[in-house]
């Protein structure tokens, strides 16, 4: 427990962007190094994660819950919350002392972009890993559009993936 606790801290304090940002360190920490979930049962996370709420809370609850049941689940989100609750709590306190200086103004500018290359960073490298053949492919680009051009809900989009997949899954055992 104390490791799932002290793991996930060092991810509240130091994993900064949101998002798709927090769950790339997630998922470099908790599947690639320490193997403690696959990447399949992680996306999976991913997915439960994206119906309610914060997701990158989501996916450490889960990530924790896979290794130690509620209490890991718990462990995890306390100790992903406390190190950004902190963290967010000094530097509210520095910008509404300081936001008219435009040093801190032009170092906020700076970070967005960075931000924006490490999601697609880890985009572009669990596609890689999970999307297999023509269909996994299909069902990439449909999504993005889905949410880019059309703007569904990303809830609206993984419960269509689900309908999807049971009904290919069940037409293949029937005709296959």
């Amino acid at each position: 427990m104390k490791e799932i606790f002290l793991t996930f801290a060092k991810i509240g304090l130091t994993g900064f962007g949101g998002g798709m940002a927090i769950v790339a360190l997630v998922e470099r920490i908790c599947v690639r190094e320490k193997q403690w979930i696959d990447s399949e049962e992680f996306l999976h996370g991913l997915a439960f994660g994206q119906i309610l709420g914060p997701f990158s809370l989501n996916v450490c609850t889960f990530t924790g819950h896979h290794l130690r049941g509620i209490r890991g689940g718990v462990t995890a989100a306390v100790g992903f919350i406390l190190p950004s609750f902190l963290l967010v709590s000094l530097l509210s306190w520095l910008y509404f002392t300081y936001n008219k200086l435009p040093q801190l103004q032009a170092a906020l500018k700076g970070t967005n972009p960075v931000v924006i290359g490490l999601i697609v960073v880890v985009a572009i490298d669990m596609g890689r890993k999970q999307i297999k053949g023509y269909n996994g492919m299909l069902m990439a680009l449909v999504a993005f559009a889905a949410t880019v051009f059309f703007k569904l809900n990303a809830a609206w989009v993984l419960l269509a993936a689900a309908v999807w997949s049971l009904c290919m899954c069940i037409y293949r055992r029937r005709h296959c």
